[in-house]
């Protein structure tokens, strides 16, 4: 078979040709803009405290004023790009994104900073969401699903040295070096995606950017009971190990009394399990049926969360049992993630970048109230915050179950027998 027949359809000659693998690595630097906004400047939480003369709250809206700005703007990345490309806007958002960064370095005051954060919030969203959207542009089926467990393996290398790079820079160095090094890894971002990162929308598939089109878009995507149910199983498996992220300065440093360079004992094995979650997936796409593959990612999460909450019942905090089911916990949600994802992106082939921008969406908003609120009411407890994430699961089952049972009905309707031919 010719290059010509390989390429997928939407990238000509005129556009840059690029390799799935280095596409999944471009996409996944992308992606690391979120998780290194976050996890990066974790453990500087005291540092900035005494820095700014901020109380320990304030410090703490930091990431909830990110959080919200991130799930605000992340409902107009996929309508701009439906309308204007997805290179396009990726660039502008990076660009944004330097210069909110370089703020966050040079702010005097708590207040200078939570607005510089909102403003990386509004750029940040966009690598994750284009980012799907160009993978299902240019590929269908176990291809998509496999090169989104592609990117979702290296993407999860953020999440585990992020942290670990935050408590090393808080240790010998100022607290603003942290956004100093987002800004240079944006600046690098930029020129590669300016020289490499191909538009997967042409023109003649764009979609027109009118107040009309767009509320009508965005009623159909709300509207649709079957968004709310797989999008929301998702948003809660996510929301249960977030709940652990935002709770990290206390959980790690007073239940279990390591140091700012020492959050690597929660990040690592909570980063292997997406590793090695994506890793399965990406094996299974198309050789197990969808849905068996999401009941044993399911499986994994109920039993991390179960294990977790019975031994914090019963067990003081001690290493390593008690970030250890978050290793299995994160390994099934890596599971079940990329083939709801491209279920949900599927609902609305038209408006994939909507629906993209839609989903995170659901799925920031809930990681906001987990930062700004759940979080800080469990964290006084292992076992409260052990019971919040079972509970996230427990939900986010619930979710999928119903959608795939309300599925069956809509295909039932259709065609009466149509049970055999179901997944």
């Amino acid at each position: 078979m010719s290059p010509e027949e390989t390429r997928p359809p939407s990238v000509t000659r005129k556009t840059v040709v690029i390799s799935n693998s280095a596409l999944a690595i471009m996409l996944a630097a992308l992606s690391m803009l979120g998780p290194f906004s976050i996890d990066t400047y974790l453990p500087a939480f005291p540092n900035i405290q005494a820095s700014l003369g901020a109380s320990a709250i304030e410090v703490q809206q930091t990431l909830t004023a990110y959080m919200f700005s991130f799930a605000v703007m992340i409902l107009w990345h996929g309508a701009l790009s439906d309308a204007f490309g997805r290179r396009n806007i990726i660039l502008v958002a990076l660009a944004v994104f330097a210069v909110a960064t370089l703020g966050c370095a040079s702010a005097h005051s708590i207040e200078y900073l939570w607005a510089f954060r909102m403003l990386q919030g509004v750029a940040a969203g966009a690598g994750v969401v284009i980012g799907r959207a160009i993978i299902r542009d240019l590929y269908a089926g176990s291809e998509a699903e496999k090169l989104l467990s592609l990117v979702t393996m290296i993407f999860s290398i953020a999440p585990a040295i992020a942290p670990i790079l935050g408590g090393w820079v808080v240790k010998h160095m100022d607290w603003r070096a942290i956004f100093l090094g987002l800004f240079i890894y944006a600046v690098l971002l930029l020129i590669y995606c300016y020289k490499r990162l191909p538009e997967s929308l042409p023109p003649e598939k764009r979609q027109p950017f009118n107040p009309e089109f767009l509320y009508q878009s965005y009623k159909r995507v709300f509207r649709s009971p079957l968004f709310h149910l797989k999008s929301g199983a998702i948003a809660f498996n996510f929301a249960g190990m977030f709940l652990y992220v935002a709770a990290a300065p206390v959980f790690l440093v007073e239940h279990l009394g390591l140091g700012p360079d020492q959050f690597g004992w929660q990040f690592i094995p909570t980063v292997g399990g997406i590793f090695c979650g994506a890793l399965t997936a990406n094996r299974l796409a198309g050789n197990i049926p969808l849905a068996r593959q999401v009941l044993i990612g399911f499986s994994l999460l109920i039993g991390a969360g179960t294990f977790n909450l019975i031994y914090h019942a019963i067990f003081p905090p001690m290493l390593p049992w008690s970030v250890a089911p978050l290793f299995f916990y994160t390994f099934g949600m890596s599971m079940v993630a990329p083939g709801v994802t491209l279920l949900v992106l599927d609902l609305f082939p038209n408006i994939r970048g909507i629906v993209a921008s839609c989903q995170s969406f659901t799925l920031t908003m809930l990681g906001a109230l987990v930062a700004g609120v759940i979080a800080p009411v469990l964290s006084h407890s292992p076992v409260a915050l052990a019971f919040g994430q079972l509970g996230f699961i427990l939900i986010a089952l619930s979710l999928w179950l119903c959608g795939h049972r309300y599925r069956r009905l809509l295909d039932m309707r259709k065609e009466p027998n149509a049970w055999e031919t179901l997944e």
